[in-house]
């Protein structure tokens, strides 16, 4: 409901615009006040005063049908109110209307506010998420940017909105949306409504006619232990019974667990299976995560359990045929679990000394898969951190990306992609929660990037440091031009190496790769590519690896480009609108 602000019309606002003489003969009559333009129009003996571009998308309105007190806009008939501006259409929003007194034959308005911007944009943010109306969704968040509400409340209406309406459970729309707001530091400050527009329309998406969720009630009473419902949650994860195990979690919630043991319950069911749903369930675990963390954990419950439903029926890798056969790599993996309690152990007083991360990268691209999980063994034993050790497995799996020949098939580079996807976010759960649990994600990273090793055959070359130039900025504004063409893979990795390798600002490209991400339509993986590479590199900075990592997502970026770009027009449209461009009336 729009807000009406207390007294907001007074007698000395009011100022003349016309004579009543002139709008009864013309039936509509165009204004221009104090920066406003104001279209008057006579109706059943009475006066209007509303503004004059249609709220949809900016039509004029003077001239408009004018019948029983309703203007239709004739652009996409749009309805509206002429004694309250309300619409009758909600993707079309309220327009602004004035309150009209006539004094001695003549016409006086007043201009002042009349809703309070903050809760009419905040409710139109509702709407468009409810209705799924992009264009409804790009307006209110750039309006409440635009008057100073920080970036965290509309996220924060969008988590609420996709946990509670949809059955599924966490999924795309939340990823791409936490995403986003994961992004926001990285953007150029005009892009930040942009980044949130893309996520929230995601979660409207992905919501648009699901059922709702209702979250289950704690045990009654209960005084069991966090580690005996952390155990149950297990249970019932591993028998697929998504109903228990969400009266576990949040009877875990209820009780006081803290952040980091709710971590380890979620994250620990996930890795007792192989490498669940490609990589996507524990991605999604550490993004709901995250998002928590943007919001102060405000909404636990409702985010943490919509989990539970996908955690529970994800696919097992242990059931393919591929993780099986011709190399049984579980049995593998399950033999290196059985020794990660004695290496850590005595791997614990070397660490701080380890540094062979180079010597491990080749291993985890060859063709043993045993001798990867050794080396992996290994390395912990020597000294090598859960956290260094799931940086380099991350590093690998983006080679795989980096060193992707484009005579693959299309559909491959999503193979090459969920590894690095996948490692980047049991790295970031390993920084959270350091558990033996997590840690097998870490092994399990290195197993997809070994299955993926026929994609690197032959490998694309590594852009090297020998084509610098001297002003590495001209190289950057030659991005946007080479991915508005088809298949521009490895030019855009030569240029973004040549750009690094020259001294080029990695903030000002990863701003730009930014930019040109949010100009095409929403892609999962795109999105989740470039923000874990953005992630990967503030870890890594300015080496090698790091710009390896850059070129690995300019890669992904340019296989994924251009394409229709019909979210970025529909965005476009509302940022000429917010500025009041005029985008149908004659100059």
């Amino acid at each position: 409901m729009t807000q009406i602000f207390e007294g907001a019309t007074k007698t000395d606002d009011y100022i003349r615009v016309a004579q009543l003489a002139e709008v009864q003969a013309a039936g509509s009559l165009l204004v221009h006040k104090q920066k406003h333009t104001i279209a008057l129009f006579y109706s059943n003996n009475t006066v209007y005063a509303i503004d004059n571009r249609c709220p949809h998308m900016g039509f004029p309105l003077q001239g408009s049908t004018c019948k029983d007190g309703i203007v239709t806009c004739p652009w996409h008939y749009a309805r509206f109110d002429l004694a309250s501006g309300g619409t009758f259409d909600s993707w079309a929003d309220d327009v602004p209307c004035f309150p009209v007194e006539i004094r001695d034959g003549e016409v006086w308005v007043n201009l002042a506010p009349l809703v309070n911007p903050h809760s009419h944009h905040s409710q139109r943010l509702q709407d468009g998420l409810e209705q799924n109306i992009s264009l409804v969704i790009a307006k209110s968040t750039l309006a409440l940017l635009d008057i100073g509400v920080n970036p965290v409340e509309p996220f924060l209406m969008g988590l609420e909105f996709g946990t509670r309406y949809n059955k599924a459970g966490w999924s795309t729309g939340l990823t791409i949306h936490t995403c986003m707001m994961n992004l926001l530091p990285y953007l150029d400050v005009e892009d930040k409504p942009r980044a949130l527009f893309h996520g929230l329309s995601a979660v409207a998406n992905d919501s648009a006619g699901a059922p709702p969720e209702f979250v289950v009630h704690p045990l009654p009473n209960s005084k069991v232990d966090f580690a005996t419902l952390k155990n149950w949650f297990r249970q019932f994860i591993q028998v697929r019974d998504a109903e228990a195990a969400q009266r576990c979690l949040v009877s875990a919630i209820r009780s006081g667990a803290d952040s980091k043991q709710i971590a380890d319950m979620l994250f620990s069911a996930a890795t007792d299976r192989r490498y669940l749903d490609v990589g996507h369930t524990l991605d999604f675990i550490n993004k709901a995560l995250e998002a928590l963390d943007a919001i102060a954990w405000q909404a636990a419950e409702s985010i943490l359990a919509s989990l539970v439903s996908g955690l529970a029926t994800a696919s097992r890798m242990e059931e393919s045929n591929s993780w099986r056969y011709p190399v049984d790599l579980v049995a593998i993996l399950e033999s290196a679990f059985e020794q990660l309690p004695t290496v850590l152990s005595v791997g614990k007083s070397r660490q701080g000394s380890w540094s062979q991360g180079d010597e491990l990268v080749p291993i985890l691209l060859g063709e043993d898969p045993q001798a990867i999980a050794d080396s992996l063994l290994n390395a912990l034993e020597a000294g090598c951190t859960e956290e260094q050790l799931a940086g380099v497995v991350t590093y690998a799996a983006a080679l795989r990306v980096a060193r992707f020949h484009t005579n693959n098939d299309f559909g491959d580079w999503n193979s090459a992609h969920h590894p690095f996807t996948f490692a980047n976010a049991v790295h970031q759960a390993l920084r959270r929660v350091p558990t033996v649990e997590v840690l097998r994600g870490v092994f399990d990273a290195a197993m997809s990037v070994y299955l993926n090793r026929f994609l690197n055959v032959p490998p694309a070359r590594l852009p090297e440091p020998k084509d610098t130039v001297e002003n590495p900025e001209q190289l950057l504004q030659q991005l946007p031009d080479l991915l508005n063409r088809q298949q521009q893979v490895n030019q855009t990795g030569q240029l973004v190496a040549n750009y690094l390798y020259s001294g080029g600002s990695a903030e000002r490209l990863m701003a730009k790769l930014g930019k040109l991400m949010l100009r095409e339509n929403r892609d999962f993986h795109v999105i989740q590519e470039i923000e874990a590479a953005f992630r990967q590199y503030s870890f890594l900075g300015q080496t090698s690896a790091g710009i390896h990592i850059l070129v690995a997502a300019s890669r992904y970026l340019a296989a994924h480009s251009p394409t229709m770009r019909s979210q970025g027009q529909t965005y476009q449209i509302v940022e000429r609108l917010h500025q009041g461009a005029r985008l149908f009336e004659e100059s």
